[in-house]
Order: C-alpha cells, then sequence, then structure tokens
C-alpha cells in the first residue's frame, strides 16, 4: 500500500502550529484574582482619578511603569462607561507592582550513570543506578501587580485587583505590553463590564 506524500509546505506548515502551540502552553501563568465590597455597587459611580503618588512612583516622581498602568487603566475604566475628572471624582485608583528573588531546589535521579570515569563502556551498557541525584538551583523573579479602587468621599476601598506570577526575560524587555495583558486580564473580573 503507498503512503500519501505530503508536501513540504504542509509539514512545515505543521511544524510552525504545533511549535505554537507548544510555546503558547509553555508562556508562564499569570494568575489573577479580584476582590469587591459587596456592600457596593461599582455600577453607581461614574468618575475616577488617580491618587497624587500612586504606588510606582519613586522619589515624588513618576516612572515609565506609572505611566504603562494609568494607560492601561483608564482604558478600562472608559470602557466600563466612568470619566476621569480632576474635579472631586468618585473614585480613586492607586496601584503597585513588587518582585522578590524566588529559588527551587529540584533534585532528580542522577541520569549520569555509565559516564564520567566509567564513560569507556561508551553507553553500550552502563553499571545502573548506583543512587545519587542531581540537585539544580533555579532563581527567578516572581512578580505582583495590584489595583485599588477607592471611595472616595468614604476613603473605603470597594475593588481590588491582583495578578502574581513569573517574571520572564521577555516582560522584562518589554513592560509595557506586559502590563496592558495584565490589567485586562484584571478587569475581567470587574464587576461593571466593558460596553
Amino acid at each position: 500500500m503507498k503512503m500519501p506524500r505530503l508536501s513540504f509546505a504542509l509539514v512545515g506548515s505543521m511544524v510552525v502550529a504545533v511549535s505554537l502551540v507548544l510555546s503558547a502552553c509553555a508562556a508562564p501563568k499569570i494568575n489573577t484574582r479580584s476582590q469587591t465590597d459587596p456592600s457596593v455597587n461599582l455600577a453607581s459611580y461614574h468618575t475616577y482619578n488617580f491618587v497624587a503618588e500612586p504606588g510606582t512612583n519613586r522619589g515624588g516622581y513618576s516612572t515609565p511603569i506609572t505611566t504603562y498602568f494609568k494607560t492601561a487603566i483608564s482604558r478600562e475604566l472608559d470602557a466600563r462607561g466612568y470619566k476621569q475628572t480632576e474635579d472631586n471624582p468618585q473614585l480613586l485608583i492607586n496601584f503597585n507592582t513588587n518582585a522578590r528573588e524566588q529559588v527551587d531546589i529540584r533534585s532528580t535521579p542522577s541520569m549520569s550513570y555509565g559516564y564520567g570515569y566509567y564513560g569507556y563502556r561508551g553507553g553500550m551498557y552502563a553499571a545502573g543506578p548506583i543512587g545519587g541525584s542531581d540537585v539544580e538551583t533555579v532563581r527567578y523573579k516572581q512578580g505582583t501587580a495590584n489595583i485599588d479602587v477607592v471611595d472616595a468621599a468614604k476613603k473605603q476601598l470597594v475593588w481590588e485587583g491582583v495578578a502574581e506570577g513569573k517574571i520572564t526575560d521577555t516582560m522584562m524587555k518589554n513592560p509595557q505590553a506586559t502590563i496592558d495583558t495584565v490589567i485586562t486580564d484584571m478587569f475581567l473580573n470587574y464587576p461593571v463590564k466593558a460596553h
């Protein structure tokens, strides 16, 4: 029985598609959650502004991270019908980020038997597992971002969004895109939906 032949272009397309799926699966997961004050109807508010000194400011001056947060949060709130104003806003918005180094120590059964001093065996046979394990120390940054939505008159937190996850080199190289994505995900949990 003759097997059908696949074209080189079709095989190449399949390889690219599988690679994209696998790389998407390998992307670090950012977990988001939120809390809403159950006594508050967030749809009853109409205006907002940012606190004078958001948590991402440094030494009294605004940082690029502050600008990225403000842009993304404004996009989400504006899409939900809120208007930004400096004249007695009903809601005040604050936000902050935090990064801390995490250390994972991973121990796996040693796969190095039959090599090293016994390398003369050349893979034809091995002495078998003699015991031991390979220990690897992995260091990475774990990041947290949070948004506080505060009733300005009552000075009461009415909604909080939190995102946590591993910070990758890609995220560090393009923080604006990362912040946009994280803020969008956080606001999926916001009680007032975008129009």
